[in-house]
């Protein structure tokens, strides 16, 4: 990471307010013409000056040619210096100079008011409201189109509103746009295809969207790229894949969206064999160095367990912007690099780095058990004074960022304080309840949740199955299970089964739980197993523990849970001998115990922990307070002279770290 501060010097500037982004536009503009330029331009160049200022957004400058043209309108008749047809394609520039500029009231007045309109004033006007969200209104002018008798709509009518429609609530509209396309003959023209294709994919129609793409005669770049993502984008991974591979032996050229939409498949797929073979072709074609593509790879690399090839990736980039850091930092979330992601985040901070609620979201991903809960507050101050609170994503995070640091009550705060909840929202409450073992709690917000008709999923199910267990309710817990299957039709996974035999075996029905898990349809895997035998040592069983333990073994060759917990459940019946060969046995095979560990926050920093640490940087300074606590406690409690302080593990004391 000592790369990181010639990393943060490439980042993107934040954005200007829009107040200095529009005095930008303002000031970078041809001064306005004068009286004398305005009465001998020409028709091209009022043209030309018009559309340049609906690209730049330059609604001043425009609404002055809007008067010029109203105080000398151009005529209309054959014989006048601007002919009709120029007349006409000015006074559409005009129409789309509002549209561009989003002043949709002044485009509609416009609209009224022209002396000639034909099919591209209205598309535009349609277009207009479209693309700023007023669907009602463009639907509404498209009806009218096809209502009239003077104008005929065109395939850019039909692709200015299929452009607009994605969800599955305006599915039956591309329907309807599909037939009149058929019924216009326009279904063979390539731009209708490609935004019908398009838009089923948007409305989650796979079906209709791969239907219309196999009828095409005619493909091109768009196609191809529109179905390869539309797949990728619903989740159908491995056809997006093949359907890239199939293109790629066509005669036609993926550009930098196909490899885009192949990356995003891989990702989905974890497929890193796929992944780096595109990462190769982008290097030859010279799409390394865009910013998306860039971002896209990264997002392979980290999902595949190659944070290193990632990292690269990172540090190489020409520029960066808020994707490529939410990427790197979730990376790092996801393979365990927590500390390296904390410490990238904070140099962002202090470099002055653009954070948005992505960023935020995915650095509140790094938050688990032992995390820093005064780094975390920090966080919540700076999305309580960025205005990320509304978000729901954030909030999401700070509720599981809370739990896991151990402030079960700062969750239900954020939680309560939350307007827009979704589903993550509710099943990470309920998650935390659980976590905290409030189990009554967490039965409480599932009734509330179900009161407010929001789903559940089998994750809400999970943190459910673990809050019966904490707290003993072994009935309802048996009832969500049959609910979850019967009543919402999900299929248990291994962690629900794993949960199940847990609440079995915490109410001391050992043998109750090895039949659940030998009636199982499918095959225990290590969990299961793991919490027959995690009940067993609570209980000291030895049968079914050592049952238990084999079975585990077998499922999980290299973990030492089998050996350690059938070794501390001999000691609890005194069978040291049993306990002995335990223990040796484990040696035999080579199994490590993992060792064990505390950890305490200190003025906002983690000081971890082991048996007799001697690695701590204030080592020393520990042992030394210790032995003093040692000299104390023998002469006040006549401890034994011989009692020797490594008898004292060191996480046990952690002291003197300030």
């Amino acid at each position: 990471m000592s790369a990181v501060r010639c990393v943060l010097t490439k980042l993107r500037p934040p954005p200007p307010p829009p107040q200095l982004l529009s005095w930008r536009r303002s000031s970078t503009l041809s001064p306005l013409p004068s009286k004398y330029t305005l009465s001998s331009i020409t028709d091209s160049n009022l043209r030309e000056l018009i559309n340049s200022c609906g690209s730049q957004g330059n609604i001043r400058l425009g609404s002055h040619l809007h008067a010029y043209l109203i105080k000398i309108p151009p005529s209309f008749d054959n014989g006048a210096p601007l002919s009709r047809r120029n007349s006409q394609v000015i006074y559409n520039s005009l129409l789309h100079m509002y549209c561009k500029c989003g002043q949709l009231r002044e485009a509609a007045n416009l609209f009224d008011e022209l002396p000639l309109r034909d099919t591209v004033s209205w598309n535009s006007l349609i277009s207009g409201f479209l693309k700023l969200g007023e669907l009602e209104t463009g639907f509404g002018y498209f009806k009218l189109l096809l209502g009239s008798t003077e104008y005929m709509f065109d395939h850019a009518s039909l692709t200015s509103v299929l452009s607009a429609c994605g969800g599955k609530e305006l599915l039956g509209i591309v329907k309807m746009v599909h037939a009149l396309a058929i019924l216009s003959g326009y279904e063979r023209d390539v731009t209708v295809g490609n935004a019908l294709t398009t838009s089923y994919f948007r409305c989650l129609s796979l079906e209709l969207g791969m239907c219309v793409f196999d009828e095409m005669a005619e493909r091109n770049v768009v196609t191809w790229t529109a179905a390869i993502s539309g797949m990728a984008q619903n989740k159908f991974f491995v056809g997006s894949l093949k359907l890239f591979m199939e293109m790629h032996h066509s005669s036609v050229s993926p550009n930098g969206l196909t490899y885009l939409a192949a990356l995003t498949a891989c990702s989905g797929l974890q497929a890193l064999k796929e992944g780096a073979q595109i990462h190769g072709v982008v290097c030859k074609m010279g799409y390394q160095s865009d910013l998306c593509i860039e971002s896209a790879l990264m997002d392979v690399y980290s999902k595949c367990g190659c944070v290193d090839e990632a990292w690269r990736i990172f540090e190489s980039a020409e520029v960066l912007d808020e994707v490529s850091m939410t990427v790197i930092l979730a990376g790092f979330a996801q393979n365990g690099y927590k500390e390296e992601a904390v410490r990238l985040f904070v140099k962002m901070v202090k470099a002055g780095a653009y954070l948005d609620p992505n960023m935020i979201s995915a650095i509140l991903g790094v938050f688990g058990i032992g995390a820093s809960q005064g780094l975390g507050v920090q966080i919540h101050s700076m999305v309580i004074k960025k205005g990320f609170a509304s978000n729901v994503f954030v909030s999401n995070g700070l509720i599981n960022m809370y739990s896991k640091c151990g402030e079960l009550e700062g969750s239900v705060k954020v939680f309560e304080r939350m307007y827009g909840k979704n589903l993550i929202s509710w099943n990470s409450m309920i998650a935390a309840f659980a976590r905290h073992g409030d189990g009554l709690r967490a039965l409480q917000l599932y009734e509330q949740m179900k009161s407010d008709d929001v789903e559940p999923t089998d994750v809400t199910f999970l943190s459910l199955l673990h809050a019966c267990s904490h707290v003993g309710l072994l009935h309802k817990g048996m009832e969500f299970l049959q609910s979850m299957v019967k009543t919402y039709g999900m299929k248990p996974r291994m962690e629900h089964y794993a949960c199940v035999v847990d609440m079995l075996g915490r109410a001391g029905l050992l043998k109750e739980a090895k039949s659940f898990i030998e009636g199982l349809r499918v095959k225990p895997d290590a969990l299961v197993w793991q919490a027959l035998l995690g009940a067993c040592s609570i209980y000291g069983d030895v049968d079914v523990g050592k049952y238990a333990a084999e079975e585990l073994a077998q499922a999980a060759p290299d973990s030492p849970v089998p050996f350690v917990s059938m070794a501390n459940i001999y000691s609890s019946r005194g069978r040291w001998k049993e306990r002995a060969r335990t223990i040796k046995k484990m040696k035999e095979k080579g199994v490590a115990k993992e060792t064990g560990a505390s950890w305490i926050e200190i003025e906002k920093k983690i000081h971890r922990f082991v048996v007799a640490d001697r690695i701590h940087p204030r080592g020393d300074h520990v042992y030394a307070v210790l032995t003093m606590m040692f000299g104390h406690m023998r002469d006040n409690d006549g401890l034994n002279s011989s009692t020797s302080i490594a008898h004292f593990p060191l996480d046990y004391w952690m002291l003197g770290c300030t």
